[in-house]
């Protein structure tokens, strides 16, 4: 009956684990439905992959954008601010981009989509742990 119980308590730590999100966001940006999923909920400060999905007015998914993701911090007192941009490359339908946030703390966020000559973009801000 003990085994039981302690396999009972392993298997929903493993299925809670398993089923965890990512933070997600789902945000304008001119036309487009812009759909942000960050690997870690909550983001933390080092790595963290970015997967973005963005849609036209149709629905229709859109491939051909150069999508940049550009995240700062401002100054703080003894600290300068801290500016970095990230190239996202296209996976099939999806944008993914890896973010190093180098220190705890909120972080503003620009997804910059250029598509032809029109560049539109959306900002979010997340708070780094």
């Amino acid at each position: 009956m003990k085994k039981l119980m302690v396999l009972t308590v392993v298997l929903f730590m493993v299925m809670g684990i398993a089923c965890t999100k990512g933070h997600e966001l789902n945000k304008r940006a001119g036309d487009y439905s812009v759909a942000i999923r960050i690997d870690k909920n909550p983001p933390v400060a080092g790595k963290n992959s970015i997967q973005i999905l963005i849609t036209d007015q149709s629905g229709k998914v859109v491939t051909n954008a150069k999508v940049v993701l550009a995240y700062s911090m401002p100054a703080m007192p003894g600290m300068p601010a801290a500016s970095y941009t990230a190239d996202a490359t296209l996976a099939g339908n999806i944008y993914t981009a890896t973010v190093d946030y180098s220190m705890a703390g909120p972080w503003d966020n620009e997804v910059k989509i250029t598509r032809g000559d029109k560049t539109v973009s959306t900002k979010f801000t997340v708070d780094a742990k």
